[in-house]
C-alpha cells in the first residue's frame, strides 16, 4: 500500500490525502482546481516553492497565480532563463547581463561581439518563441555547492561561481533547458510552454525584455519613458566598473580581502559629489525659489533634503526646509480609498490651497505661520513657527507628492527645481539575477519602523502592498518630471543592513501570511557577507534607518 500524507489546501479550504513524494503539480491536479493564470508556484507552510517541489510530510498549501508578486517573479525568472538560452543558442560565446527594471521591462545587455540591431532583436525574439513552442521541460537539480561551482566554471559563468563560493551553502539548486544550465534566486516554471506572453525590443544599445502586467496578465505592461532614470543607472554602472564591484560575489570577495572601509568611503564620496552637483545646478539657475524633493517610501528623502540644504549653504543660499507632512487636511476631510479607508497617500490628503497660498506669500516677502499636523488627533494646528524669506533664502520642500504638478499649480514653473530621490539598487546578485529596488526599500523600512515607530516586521510587510499601490498611483508617474535624479542606494548597503534586518525578520511567525515574504528576504540576505554599520560616517544616508546619524529627524 502506498504511503500517503495529508494536504490542507487554502485555495478551496479542503483537505486531501496524496501519495508521499508528490510534486506540487500532482497535488494541484488531485484537488481539481481551476486557475486562469496559474498555478505558477505555491506557498508550502507559508514558504514559496516552485511546482517542481516534492512533498514528503503533511503540509498547508496555497497555489499562486500570476496576479501575485511571487507568481509574477517566478514567471519573470523563467523568461530570463529562456532569453539567456536563446542568446546562447544563437551566439554561444556571448554573455547576457540582466539589469534593473526600467520602462516597465528589464534592461538586458547582450554582449555578443557586435552591435544589437533591430534584426538581431527580432532573431532573438523568434528563437525565444521557438523554445516556448517546443514545450521543453525546465528541469531542477539540487547538488552539493562545490559540484554546482564546477558546472558554472566549466561554462565560463564567473559571476555565478563567485557568488556560490561566497555563500557558504552546502547544497545549491540549478535549472536546465535542454543542454543549457543556469542558476536563479527563487523558483521557476516547470515547462517553457507556460510562458505565453512577452515582448522584446531594442533599447538604447541593448534590449528591453517586457513582461506581462501583474494586474492584467493577458497584456504586456505598458511601455513608459524613463530616460532620466536610465541615465542615472548608466552613471552608477560606470562607478561600479571602475571599482570592479558589479555583483554581490565581487562585493563579498572585496569584504573578505579587508576592503570594507575603502568601499564605504568611496560610495559615500560619490553620493556627496552627486548632491553637490545638484546644488550647483540649482544655484546656477536664475529665479529658482523652490526646491521640490520627492521619492517613494524609504528612499531617504529626509536625509537627502538635509544634505542638499548643506550644499546649498555652501553655494551662498540659505535653505528653509518644509515638510509636506505638516500640510495634511483634518482627518475627517481626508479622501477614502475603494475599501473605505482613509487614503493618506492621495495628494488630496494635503491642503493644496494653503500650500500654494503660503509659498507665494513667502516669495512676496510676507511672513507666514507654518501649520503643524497632529497625527494623534488628526487635526491641523498652529505651530507658532513663523517664516519670512529674503533674497538669500530658498524653500526646500520634501514629500512624496513634491513632483506632482498639481501640488504647486499656482507657482510659476521658472521658480521651481524638482529633485527625485530613489534607491536604485544597481549591484546584481550575478549577471542573470538582479536585486529588486523594492526589496532594498522594504528592508530599510522594516528597520526604521521597528527602531523609531515600534512597528514589527510583520506589520510593515503587511502594509507594504498598500504603500506600493499608492506609489504606483501618486509618485512613479511623475518621476520623469524631475530636473535632477538622485540614487540613494549604496553599493555596500545590503551588507550593512543585513545585521539589523535579520533578527527582525526572524521574529515573523510561521503561521502568518507575512512569513513567506520574511522568509524570502532572509534567504536573500544570506548572500551577503555582513559589514558592521558602525563603520558608516554619521552623515551617511543609511543612518536615517540604522541609527547614529548626526542629523536630527
Amino acid at each position: 500500500m502506498k504511503q500517503v500524507i495529508q494536504i490542507r489546501c487554502k485555495n478551496n479550504k479542503k483537505s486531501q490525502n496524496v501519495a508521499i513524494g508528490s510534486t506540487l503539480s500532482d497535488i494541484f491536479n488531485a484537488f481539481n482546481l481551476q486557475m486562469n493564470y496559474g498555478p505558477v508556484s505555491a506557498k508550502v507552510n507559508n514558504k514559496v516553492e516552485g511546482m517542481h517541489y516534492r512533498v514528503y510530510h503533511s503540509k498547508d498549501v496555497e497555489f499562486l497565480d500570476l496576479h501575485t508578486s511571487s507568481g509574477s517573479r517566478n514567471y519573470t525568472r523563467s523568461l530570463f532563463f529562456v532569453l539567456c538560452k536563446a542568446i546562447h543558442d544563437l551566439y554561444p560565446s556571448s554573455e547576457v547581463v540582466i539589469d534593473i527594471p526600467v520602462s516597465n521591462g528589464y534592461y538586458c545587455n547582450l554582449n555578443i561581439g557586435q552591435p544589437v540591431t533591430p534584426q538581431i532583436v527580432d532573431k532573438v525574439k523568434a528563437r525565444m518563441q521557438e523554445i516556448i513552442d517546443a514545450k521543453i521541460p525546465i528541469r531542477r537539480f539540487e547538488v552539493p555547492t562545490e559540484e554546482a561551482i564546477k558546472v558554472f566554471e566549466a561554462r565560463g559563468a564567473i559571476s555565478k561561481s563567485k557568488l556560490l563560493k561566497s555563500t557558504g551553502r552546502l547544497y545549491t539548486t540549478y535549472y536546465q533547458i535542454d543542454d543549457y544550465v543556469d542558476y536563479y534566486y527563487g523558483s521557476l516554471l516547470t515547462n517553457t510552454s507556460q510562458l505565453f506572453l512577452f515582448g522584446l525590443e531594442p533599447y538604447y544599445d541593448a534590449v528591453l525584455l517586457r513582461i506581462r502586467s501583474q494586474h492584467d496578465p493577458s497584456q504586456v505592461g505598458k511601455l513608459i519613458s524613463q530616460d532620466t532614470m536610465f541615465d542615472i543607472i548608466v552613471e552608477h554602472h560606470g562607478s561600479q566598473n571602475i571599482l570592479g564591484l558589479r555583483t554581490v560575489g565581487d562585493l563579498n570577495e572585496a569584504v573578505a580581502k579587508g576592503h570594507t572601509t575603502d568601499i564605504i568611503n568611496l560610495s559615500e564620496a560619490l553620493q556627496e559629489k552627486k548632491i553637490s552637483h545638484i546644488a550647483d545646478e540649482i544655484a546656477a539657475r536664475k529665479g529658482v525659489k523652490l526646491v521640490l524633493l520627492a521619492g517613494p517610501s524609504s528612499s531617504g528623502k529626509t536625509t537627502t533634503c538635509k544634505r542638499l540644504s548643506i550644499q546649498l549653504l555652501a553655494n551662498g543660499i540659505k535653505p528653509l526646509q518644509i515638510s509636506l507632512d505638516d500640510y495634511f487636511v483634518d482627518r475627517e476631510h481626508t479622501p477614502k480609498d475603494e475599501t473605505g479607508e482613509y487614503d493618506y497617500e492621495s495628494i488630496y490628503a494635503l491642503n493644496l490651497k494653503l500650500i500654494n497660498d503660503q509659498f507665494n506669500a513667502l516669495f512676496r516677502g510676507e511672513e507666514v505661520e507654518l501649520p503643524k499636523y497632529n497625527f494623534q488627533t488628526g487635526k491641523s494646528e498652529r505651530s507658532g513657527k513663523k517664516l519670512r524669506m529674503d533674497e538669500h533664502n530658498m524653500l526646500v520642500v520634501e514629500g512624496i507628492h513634491a513632483l506632482n504638478p498639481e501640488l504647486t499649480a499656482q507657482i510659476p514653473e521658472e521658480q521651481k527645481f524638482r529633485v527625485y530621490a530613489s534607491a536604485l539598487t544597481t549591484i546584481l546578485l550575478d549577471s542573470h539575477n538582479y536585486i529588486p529596488t523594492t526589496d532594498n526599500r522594504l528592508l530599510r523600512r522594516i528597520i526604521r519602523d521597528y527602531k523609531y515607530r515600534g512597528v514589527s516586521a510583520q506589520e510593515t510587510i503587511h502594509r507594504w502592498p498598500s504603500v506600493r499601490a499608492g506609489e504606483n498611483k501618486w509618485i512613479f508617474p511623475y518621476q520623469e518630471n524631475a530636473d535632477a535624479m538622485f540614487n540613494t542606494a549604496m553599493l555596500y548597503e545590503l551588507a550593512a543592513i543585513k545585521t539589523q534586518a535579520e533578527p527582525l525578520l526572524e521574529l515573523v511567525p510561521e503561521n502568518c501570511e507575512e512569513y513567506s515574504e520574511a522568509y524570502r528576504l532572509l534567504k536573500f540576505l544570506k548572500y551577503f557577507k555582513p559589514i558592521p554599520y558602525r563603520q558608516l560616517p554619521p552623515t551617511s544616508l543609511l543612518r536615517e534607518f540604522l541609527g547614529g546619524s548626526s542629523f536630527k529627524y
